[in-house]
């Protein structure tokens, strides 16, 4: 992920939650992004507990349900990341 895309997605996450995520946490978390965890529905779950838990906002089942869906409905990969996040920013 590149330095200023990070510190794009630090400053939206601050802005639409109201809480500071640190760049090493944003890392963290991305660098456990693979392929196979974005089709694994577990790995996938633990994932968006991760985010949620860093960033200090409650998810419920029904959203992470719907956000599962739509991940493996998409088939993302985290070659697609980076293009995402930047056009999601833009919103």
């Amino acid at each position: 992920m590149d330095k200023n895309l990070s510190k794009q997605v630090l400053g939206a996450v601050a802005k639409k939650t109201g809480r500071q995520i640190s760049e090493s946490a944003l890392r963290r978390i991305a660098d456990g992004v693979t392929p196979a965890a974005l089709q694994d529905e577990n790995k996938l779950r633990q994932l968006i507990k991760q985010v949620s838990a860093v960033s200090g906002v409650p998810v419920s089942e029904s959203t992470i349900r719907e956000i599962v869906g739509a991940v493996k409905k998409s088939g993302l990969n985290p070659g697609q990341l980076e293009s995402m996040m930047k056009m999601m920013l833009k919103k």
